[in-house]
């Protein structure tokens, strides 16, 4: 990550904090802007391109803006990395937004690894665990991974919970080659 993606959206994420807007819907539309820029290259020389004046690159901004629907906040910060020369960096910003924005509400985002799906019951019941442990609320990602025998990893943040059957007899093969 880069420092001044972080400033950004350390600064769009108090703009979101401070008027009380709908975090999930405010990254949306910045990932929805995101998406429109890598998939035009039309779009992102006009939008990076120096010899391009600034007014019709905000015009060009109102217009899609207007077409999408986004909301004067989203326009006003991508009206400031327009001016900023950070049109390039709207990915990194917007993932750093997420994360900004999910550490001020208390939300902590888990990667899950099961052996295989887990139904909605087992879904819900692990993410009330989670939460105890971390003392957060907890959006979770599945993914299935056969190599893992049974149970689950998960990983939040840094940390990372082996409950899988792969996990439990690597273990027991490291006390077994200590002894």
């Amino acid at each position: 990550m880069s420092a001044a993606a972080g400033r950004y959206a350390r600064a769009f994420a108090e703009v979101v904090m401070d008027r009380e807007l709908d975090a999930d819907a405010t990254v949306r539309e910045l990932n929805d802007f995101a998406d429109l820029v890598n998939q035009s290259s039309e779009l992102r020389n006009v939008l990076q391109n120096p010899s391009v004046e600034h007014k019709q690159k905000i015009k060009l901004l109102d217009a899609i803006i207007e077409k999408m629907g986004g909301s004067k906040m989203l326009r006003n910060f991508l009206a400031v990395l327009i001016d900023h020369h950070r049109v390039r960096q709207i990915e990194e910003i917007a993932t750093q937004l997420r994360h900004e924005l999910d550490a001020r509400m208390g939300i902590a985002e888990a990667d899950v690894s099961s052996a295989r799906t887990l139904g909605p019951a087992e879904r819900k019941d692990l993410e009330r665990k989670l939460a105890q442990l971390t003392g957060k609320a907890i959006r979770a990602s599945y993914g299935e991974d056969a190599k893992l025998l049974g149970g689950a990893v998960v990983r939040i943040g840094s940390t990372i919970y082996d409950g899988s059957v792969l996990g439990q007899l690597e273990k027991i093969k490291q006390q077994i080659a200590g002894a």
